[in-house]
This record gives C-alpha cells, structure tokens and sequence, in this order.
C-alpha cells in the first residue's frame, strides 16, 4: 500500500518526465510549495542554471508569513516580471507532485497575467 509520499514522488515524475518528452528550447517554470511558503524558479536545463527565482521569503514583495493565495498570486506575477527581463516569455509549468488549484492555480494565473505563456 502506497502512502502519501509516494503518491507525491509518482506524480512528481509523472509530469517531469512528460515536460522532458515535450522540452525542446523551452525553459522551466519549477514552483515548490511548504506548508507556509511558495517559491519558483525559472530553470534552463540545457544549461543547468537558474535564471530567475521568487519566494513569499523575500521583503521586497510583502507577503513575508503570510500563506494565502494572494501571496502566491505577488509571487506569480514578480517571477513573471524577471522572466521578461531575461527576454523569455515562453515556459513549461512544472507542478512537481503539487495538486494543480489553490496557491498553484493563483500563482499560474498571475503568471500568466503578467505575460508569460504555458
């Protein structure tokens, strides 16, 4: 009988290996979610660096201790904003394990509000 962690390590590789199916140039958009903060990078993997990062840790956006969907929708849009420093608009959305709604589904939406596409 499988338990709650390897529900989520099975799903997990689930949507990674279909974003190595479908990668070619495209960049990564990798969120990660703790019980009281989201975080997300902007990852190339043909070159194994990470362009941009944003976190609900991080002053400058406001939202320090605060785990609700409206941190994760400032989170969505400053990574949007960093992206489209570097010249990308285009990216996969990697979930991880994560349950696509709730704190996800705002930050993708404030994502794609500020102008990226996936």
């Amino acid at each position: 009988m499988a338990n709650k962690r390897d529900l989520f390590q099975r799903r997990r590789m689930r949507v990674r290996n279909k974003l190595r199916k479908m990668a070619g140039d495209r960049l990564r958009l990798t969120v990660h979610r703790s019980s009281k903060n989201i975080s997300v990078q902007l990852i190339d993997d043909v070159q194994g660096r990470t362009l941009a990062a944003a976190s609900s840790l991080e002053p400058a956006l406001g939202v320090v201790g605060k785990n609700n969907l409206e941190a994760a929708a400032k989170v969505g849009a400053a990574i949007a904003e960093r992206a489209k420093a570097h010249g990308v608009e285009e990216v996969f959305f990697d979930r991880g394990g994560f349950l696509y709604h709730g704190k996800l589904k705002a930050l993708a939406d404030a994502a794609r509000e500020g102008g990226l596409k996936f």
